[in-house]
């Protein structure tokens, strides 16, 4: 199941002043902002009803366009699949830890596909 998805994008005002405003009739709001020390200086800011799922983060060098998170069952999940991917080819891009600026018990692992394109794996539970 996909859990959170981010779209890396070019003008931060103009892209959450379009989507505050289009997401608006359907109850979607931005809920998060991730401190810029945690982003390399990009400004990233969730949207969502109950918890942020809908993600826009500034293009940088770091960055690329497109981030997808998939939820996992357990701490031990997200480091098999870490493993997994790193055997297959992929690139670190975060180790498997927790990541207490999203929340206390936010345990995820990022990697790079062979696009550069990051995916994660996540698990929110204690």
């Amino acid at each position: 199941m996909i859990d959170h998805i981010t779209f890396g994008i070019t003008d931060f005002d103009r892209s959450t002043a379009f989507y505050d405003a289009a997401f608006a009739p359907l109850g979607v709001r931005r809920l998060f902002d991730v401190p810029t020390e945690h982003t390399d200086g990009a400004r990233v800011t969730g949207y969502g009803d109950e918890r942020p799922w809908f993600w826009l983060a500034e293009q940088n060098a770091t960055r690329g366009t497109l981030h997808v998170a998939l939820t996992a069952t357990s701490r031990e999940a997200v480091d098999a699949f870490h493993a997994a991917a790193l055997m297959a080819g992929g690139t670190d891009n975060g180790a498997p830890g927790l990541r207490p600026h999203y929340h206390p018990n936010y345990y995820g692992a990022f990697v790079l596909d062979p696009d550069g394109h990051n995916i994660e794996a996540v698990f929110h539970g204690g």
